[in-house]
Order: C-alpha cells, then structure tokens, then sequence
C-alpha cells in the first residue's frame, strides 16, 4: 500500500510517519511538506492508495489540495488529518473518505483504513450499468446494443424505479408523457417490453426482468449501478456523480434533483456515518 502523508510541519509529519507504519505492516509512505509536490509525484506516475492530509497549511490548502488530488488520480482515498474540528463539513461536502483529529494513533489510523470502500474485482455475472450523465449498460466489458432506442430507455426507467414494479400505464406515462389505456398503445408497450427482453436474453441476462400479473420490474441484485451504490454510502460513487443523472430522459429529471442534494450535502450519505465514532457529532 502507498500512502502519502501530508503536513507542513515537519516534526507532526514524521510522527505521522511513526503512527503509520505502527498500523500498517506493509505501508510504503512518502512524505510531503506541501500539497502541490504530492501532486507532482501522482502526475510523474506515483499513484498513492491513501493520503492523510493536513487541512491548514501554506499555499494549497488541504481543502484545495483534496480537490486537485481527485483531479490527478481518482481512485485516491483521501483522509484529512486535523486539530480542528471545525472542517469537517466542508471536508464531507468534496466528499473525502475520513477525517481524524490530532494527535493521530494507530488504532484511528487502523480504524480508519478498515471502513475504506474496497476495490473489488469487477464481478462478470450482472448488468454493469452507469446512471450518471448518460445511460449506458455495459455486459463483460462491452456496451449492449439496443435495436430499439425505447427499450434502452424502458431499462433506464425500471433501473430508476430500484425494483419497484411498474404497469404498461406508467411506463407510456414516463415514455411518451401520457397515459393511454387504447388497446394500440398497450401493444405498443407490450412490443418494448418483448424487444428489451429479447436484447438480454442474447447475452443471456433476460433474468434481469421480472414479468408478473402484467406488471414489470428488474432484480437489484444483478445490476451493478453507480446510482445504488451511491444510495448505499459508496463514497466513491458520490464522487461519481457530477450533476447529472440519465440526462437524456426528461422524467429522470425529478430523481437527479434529489441527488444533487445528496451530492451537495454528501456528508449525509450512510457511508459517512462512522464519522460518529470519532465524538465528533455532525449529523
């Protein structure tokens, strides 16, 4: 694990050093007595897994620096290590993975790197789907093809609707922004529903729908979604989402509107609960 560590002064950053390697056994730590060499280094191919960052320092602050950080190497945990506690909205608002104060001791650090979102291996048994910005689903790696542009966008809405299950009523509301009970229009819904059933089973993923009683609706569990793992508390989703949500579905507009409070408040989100295990009551 590569760690950077952050902190103008240098006698908090080589005991920030001390406390680091005491709780991580296999840690290659560089330090830095400034953001904007740390920065440099991810640039010139040094890619850390986590940073512990002051937040009070000369030039670029931590603040900044966390922002810059996501920019050179997204996949960047970041940590703000601080005497104050003061910060610790603004730190949640750019959507950082922890915040600890000082003194810094290994068992903070430990906790700390335990409850980090882990990269998992990309599972090849569900629909890998992304939500923000533009719809797209993606099988093994590769984008799924749709013959008809309404069947992508009936996928869009019941992936929307997180396996709630929808009549052919609202699904010719959310399509076509009116509801008609003419036989013609039922067909035509039917003919979707049949066409979007027919793209998965040719990557053999029809299973995704379930059909009952005339209603229809997806199984959660075979979808890997930006947009549930961003409900769930994935940090790193909400550091996906940049203010837009299926853009270019009109009735989608309501659900980007509720994240975009997420997204402004991300502090909120679940995943940042554990916060309160360090006595410091933000919620």
């Amino acid at each position: 694990m590569l760690i950077f560590i952050i902190d103008d002064e240098e006698k908090v950053l080589e005991e920030t050093r001390e406390t680091i390697e005491e709780a991580v056994d296999d840690a290659k730590i560089m330090a830095f007595t400034r953001g904007a060499p740390a920065i440099e280094a991810v640039r010139e191919g040094e890619e850390p897994d986590v940073v512990f960052c002051d937040i009070e320092m000369p030039g670029l602050s931590g603040l900044a620096f966390a922002v810059e950080m996501k920019k050179a190497s997204p996949n960047t945990r970041i940590i703000f290590v601080t005497g104050y506690e003061k910060y610790a909205v603004q730190a949640f608002k750019i959507k950082v993975h922890g915040y600890l104060l000082k003194p810094l001791i290994a068992e903070d650090v430990r906790d700390e790197l335990k409850y980090l979102p882990q990269k998992e291996e990309p599972r090849t048994d569900r629909l890998v789907v992304h939500c923000f910005g533009h719809f797209d689903v993606y099988w093994k790696g590769k984008p799924v093809i749709f013959s008809r542009k309404q069947s992508k966008e009936l996928l869009a809405y019941l992936i929307d609707r997180q396996g709630a299950v929808c009549t052919a009523g609202e699904i010719a509301l959310a399509l076509w922004e009116k509801e008609d009970s003419k036989r013609a229009e039922m067909q035509r819904v039917r003919n979707i529903i049949s066409d979007l059933k027919k793209t998965l089973k040719q990557i053999g993923m029809d299973q995704v729908l379930i059909r009952e009683h005339r209603q229809i609706a997806i199984r959660k569990e075979l979808v890997d979604c930006d947009y549930y793992r961003m409900l769930d508390g994935d940090i790193d989703a909400l550091n996906a989402y940049r203010g837009e949500y299926m853009g270019d579905y009109s009735w989608a507009e309501l659900t980007n509107a509720k994240l975009g409070f997420i997204g402004k408040d991300g502090y909120n989100v679940r995943g940042n609960i554990h916060l309160q295990r360090k006595k410091m009551m933000i919620l």
